[in-house]
């Protein structure tokens, strides 16, 4: 994957991580139910929404990292070894700062 490629796939994945966010934001502010019972099962789902949004915001920093590199012409070297980070491993995993031996 080309670094002009990375970042147009990466920015398009943060503005849906960042939708997402503000959804569960929204959906956490709402006032808890009147009856108890409902407001158990509400508490459980605020639990996993807060998860997701945790998972959401640790990837939004993964991938202003990598759009970091980037811009510092330095995206697909791995940052401990300093050897070329394979393009299959990029695919996957596109704000992966380190090569399959080092990470």
């Amino acid at each position: 994957m080309t670094p002009e490629a990375a970042k147009e796939h990466l920015l398009a994945r943060r503005a849906e991580l960042d939708a997402k966010l503000h959804k569960i934001e929204a959906s956490l502010d709402q006032e808890p139910s009147k009856d108890f019972e409902d407001r158990a099962t509400e508490r459980e789902d605020d639990e996993v929404k807060e998860g997701l949004g945790n998972a959401g915001l640790l990837e939004i920093r993964q991938i202003d990292a990598a759009l970091g590199r980037i811009e510092d012409g330095v995206y697909g070297e791995c940052a401990r070894c300093g050897n070329m980070i394979s393009p299959d491993r990029l695919a996957v995993v596109p704000t992966t700062a380190f090569c399959r031996n080092c990470a």
